[in-house]
């Protein structure tokens, strides 16, 4: 009786762990990967209790925990892969599998000695767990936390490879009836406590450290649009300024203002020129490349840092923007009618701050808005000299399609 009890301490452990994944998953609305994390867990602890609990010497209980540390494998070694945003072959896994029960079942079969079990299904965990780590090494993100991943499933697949053999060279043969009384199955609950406190810490960091980097992420981020908002952006562009300067790259600043925005709010009401900006951040965030930097700045004001750009192919891209922008329905606003949006283009030149590269393409924008709206203004294009006291008579607010 003691020594069930005892048994039943890494179960327990392992659940803790499950349990410790699924409430960072629920609190945090982590990725599904951390869900992934607990089930993984929750599967393998069932696995060993039904070694532990089962009557000894039935025929299903290596068939019963094979299945449940496959599952538990397969569930540990993908998510860990679409955390590092690789995607996992899992027709290789099921083939391992499939392999490993086909033979599981033979030296069911034909001998009554769980040591040839125990080889088969450790050999077919381990493989899971080596295709797990060669898949993680062709993943981009190295980080210290990655590192340690990696270690902890090369750890896992070791263990699984050669532990049966090692065990198996001083206890040569384990009738089935005794199992549970072998060298063996007390050295497999000490390392299974083991890995599962060492893989659960881990993870548990690694999870803690994307907690991190989401929340940093929302604090950065517009809740309307999605894109940077302005401290973000502000800080991103100060540090890209004089990083480009040192690699020799241009830097481009294209600022818009969607047009007449304020009657937009007025007439159809804000819920329709929220659907509107969120319509034109959606429009930026696909026309941009992933090395730029896009913002939501102020109301209906946005800013992109166009990387390694310089100004003619910004203000091309600005164009293309304004009219993608032209043409785009707005749930609301009714078929026919159509927004715009103003847009100022400056490229950075040598020494040159964020405050004055913006007061730049801000007045470009601004000519813009003062030339009828719907245009595309650049700073390096010498403006005209009559000063621009006041806009020009306002454009029609809408486009009809």
């Amino acid at each position: 009786m003691q020594t069930q009890i005892l048994g039943l301490v890494t179960p327990l452990m392992v659940l803790f762990f499950a349990a410790t994944f699924a409430v960072f998953w629920r609190l945090g609305n982590l990725p599904r990967y951390v869900l992934g994390f607990a089930l993984a867990y929750v599967f393998s602890a069932v696995g060993f209790l039904i070694t532990h609990l089962a009557p000894e010497g039935a025929f299903y209980v290596f068939h019963t925990t094979q299945l449940f540390y496959s599952i538990a494998s397969t569930l540990m070694v993908a998510c860990v892969c679409e955390r590092a945003g690789v995607r996992l072959h899992f027709g290789s896994f099921a083939a391992v599998y499939v392999l490993s029960a086909f033979a599981l079942a033979v030296a069911v079969g034909l001998s009554d000695d769980v040591g040839p079990r125990l080889i088969i299904v450790n050999i077919g965990y381990g493989a899971m767990f080596l295709m797990g780590v060669t898949t993680l090494l062709s993943a981009r993100r190295r980080s210290a936390i990655d590192a340690l991943i990696v270690a902890i499933m090369v750890f896992q697949a070791a263990d699984f490879l050669v532990r049966p053999v090692l065990t198996l060279l001083f206890e040569r043969s384990i009738p089935a009836e005794v199992y549970r009384e072998s060298i063996y199955y007390s050295l497999i609950g000490l390392v299974l406590g083991v890995k599962g406190v060492t893989t659960a810490m881990v993870l548990i960091g690694a999870t803690i450290v994307d907690w991190t980097r989401i929340l940093r992420g929302r604090s950065d981020t517009d809740v309307l649009t999605g894109l940077k908002n302005r401290g973000a952006f502000e800080r991103t562009i100060r540090r890209l300024l004089p990083q480009a300067e040192v690699e020799g790259r241009r830097l481009s600043l294209v600022v818009a203002d969607v047009d007449h925005f304020k009657q937009v709010n007025d007439i159809w009401g804000h819920q329709t020129g929220d659907t509107a900006l969120s319509n034109f951040a959606a429009l930026i965030g696909q026309m941009v490349r992933s090395c730029d930097t896009a913002g939501r700045v102020g109301g209906e004001e946005f800013c992109i840092a166009v990387w390694d750009c310089a100004n003619g192919p910004a203000e091309r891209l600005a164009d293309r923007i304004r009219q993608a922008f032209a043409r785009l329905q707005h749930e609301g606003l009714g078929e026919d009618i159509r927004l715009t949006a103003s847009f100022g283009v400056a490229t950075a030149r040598e020494g040159e701050t964020y405050d004055r590269l913006f007061s730049r393409a801000d007045a470009a924008l601004y000519r813009a808005k003062a030339k009828g709206r719907n245009r595309v203004e650049n700073a390096e294009v010498r403006a005209s000299e009559e000063p621009l006291a006041a806009p020009a008579p306002q454009a029609p607010m809408v486009k009809l399609a």
